[in-house]
């Protein structure tokens, strides 16, 4: 009986120190398949194609449309609320996401406040009425509501509202290409990419002059700041605003392809549309591949690249053309 008690703690022991050995190796390989599929999950999306139409607003609603179910709809679907390995531990593709958000809000904000009002005392559409506060949900809400149920719900709208601009017999959804419109929402695009400019110039630390009040003597502020103001941006969070950058760039890129095709006849009036196509080929080029494993930042003039201030130069680019075609399109 003594023998088989002492057999039986033996294999009882055995067991444990496999198990124990077991453990380390089933960890490694859980930890490579959530790498495996973060790498995945990691991959931009295409440029979108939109279809021919023949009515005025609908590729910039289709643009809206695009970029909203690519954020749903890409590899891993959204990320940005994720509570769950990989998702939980990435955030190069929340920060895409959230670039890409940001210029989808402006947009939805755009189509029911101006491109769908001929006047400021117009009545609002009710389909875009509906669509804008589904879009401003808070990305990182996952239950009640999830913020992929209010997308998809601002998704179910923005397509009625498509639905009936091409529909004659409907009087109540129109969309008005106008050049006053187009500028308005170029002023809100040029504060944007002023914005991404500047926060990735900061990944070299600056000394800027305070030019908050410049133009203006009887200008005040808050609290009072000094002349000097020294920036740089935390080293963990560099690599966060690159990809929000980029995630940015991606969507305005595709809707300025869709302004061309339905501010066609303004811009050609307004002798524009080659104004416009060099802001699209410099936003084209934010988009080319990275090939370093990770966003660098060497110094300004040092031996390695610095990812940031590249793109900050082609969106700065992009931001003077931004605000030279508002100007075309401000002028009589």
């Amino acid at each position: 009986m003594a023998d088989r008690g002492l057999t039986e703690i033996g294999r009882v022991s055995f067991r444990r120190m496999l198990l124990l050995k077991l453990i380390p190796s089933l960890l490694a390989v859980l930890i490579l398949l959530f790498y495996v599929i973060a790498v995945y999950w990691s991959q931009e999306p295409d440029d979108l194609v939109f279809p021919e139409t023949q009515v005025v607003g609908q590729s910039t609603t289709d643009a809206a449309i695009g970029i909203a179910r690519t954020l749903l709809e890409k590899p891993g679907g959204f990320i940005s609320n994720d509570i769950m390995p990989p998702g939980v531990f990435m955030d190069d593709m929340p920060a895409w996401e959230y670039g890409a958000l940001v210029q989808l809000r402006d947009l939805v904000r755009a189509l029911r406040n101006d491109f769908s009002r001929s006047q400021s005392q117009s009545v609002e559409q009710n389909d875009l009425k509906q669509a804008e506060p589904r879009f401003n949900v808070d990305r990182e809400s996952w239950m009640m509501p999830t913020a992929e149920d209010e997308y998809a719900e601002g998704i179910r709208y923005l397509k009625a509202y498509r639905e009936k601009l091409a529909d004659e017999n409907q009087q109540n959804a129109q969309f008005y290409a106008r050049a006053d419109n187009l500028a308005d929402w170029l002023r809100t695009v040029e504060k944007r990419l002023g914005n991404l400019s500047q926060r990735l110039s900061a990944a070299v630390q600056q000394e800027r002059e305070n030019i908050d009040l410049s133009g203006d003597p009887a200008a005040k502020v808050s609290t009072r700041m000094s002349e000097a103001v020294r920036v740089k941006t935390p080293w963990l969070k560099i690599d966060d605003v690159f990809y929000e950058a980029r995630g940015s760039s991606w969507a305005l890129l595709q809707i300025l392809r869709a302004v061309e095709k339905d501010f066609a006849s303004v811009l050609q009036k307004k002798n524009a549309t080659a104004s416009l196509r060099q802001i699209i080929r410099e936003l084209e080029a934010t988009q080319r591949p990275v090939w370093s494993p990770m966003i660098l930042n060497g110094s300004g003039f040092g031996l390695l690249a610095n990812h940031s201030l590249v793109m900050a130069s082609y969106i700065a680019r992009a931001n003077a053309a931004v605000i030279d075609l508002r100007n075309l399109l401000t002028q009589g």
